[in-house]
């Protein structure tokens, strides 16, 4: 692999590793979302905590880290392939982010401005299972791990290039929700 794909894969890293969450939070004097509510640096809890408006905010500069790299990747030359590893590396930066500890999200946001970049139309059979899983359970984690496998039939089938970033993905999304799981299966998971 190239030299470009290494410096795009390490900015799209440190890219992922801004919380916009916690910065947020920070900025308008509200609470560190990881000390409250789920404990978890993202959209959801961000509604909880400081209502809709952070929310929407946090979720569109979730959404921004993900599919930014993408589409820098892609002017630069690089392949289907290449353009999805560096998405997942801005994922990982939202979990694992350098600048907070290691302490981040559970990458649902920034997964789908990575799979926005990647391949648009996959991204209409995500949001609307999370919709309908969303509507039916009022679970977000349910309705997030339930939403990625159904775009992953199309784009294995259009871009087959980025199939294994993507199960990698999943496989790392899921691993961030083994808590939820936990509770779901438990019959304890939160609700809106």
């Amino acid at each position: 692999m190239d030299p470009m794909f290494w410096l795009l894969a390490i900015l799209a890293y440190l890219l992922g590793s801004l919380s916009f969450a916690i910065l947020l939070s920070r900025l308008s004097g509200g609470p560190d979302p990881r000390a409250c509510g789920s404990g978890n640096p993202g959209t959801t809890n961000m509604l909880r905590l400081a209502g809709k408006r952070m929310a929407a905010l946090t979720l569109l500069g979730d959404l921004c880290k993900g599919l930014l790299p993408v589409l820098i990747a892609q002017h630069a030359g690089l392949g289907i392939q290449q353009q999805a590893w560096v998405g997942l590396a801005a994922v990982l930066g939202h979990l694992y982010p350098l600048y907070f500890n290691f302490r981040g999200g559970k990458g649902v946001a920034t997964a789908a401005g990575m799979l926005l970049g990647l391949y648009p139309p996959a991204v209409l059979p995500a949001v609307a299972a999370w919709l309908l899983v969303f509507a039916l359970t009022r679970t977000s984690s349910l309705a997030a791990l339930t939403a990625i496998p159904f775009c992953l039939p199309l784009l294995a089938w259009r871009q087959p290039e980025a199939l294994l970033p993507m199960l990698l993905l999943y496989g790392v999304i899921v691993w961030r929700h083994r808590r939820n799981l936990h509770d779901l299966f438990a019959g304890r998971e939160r609700h809106f």
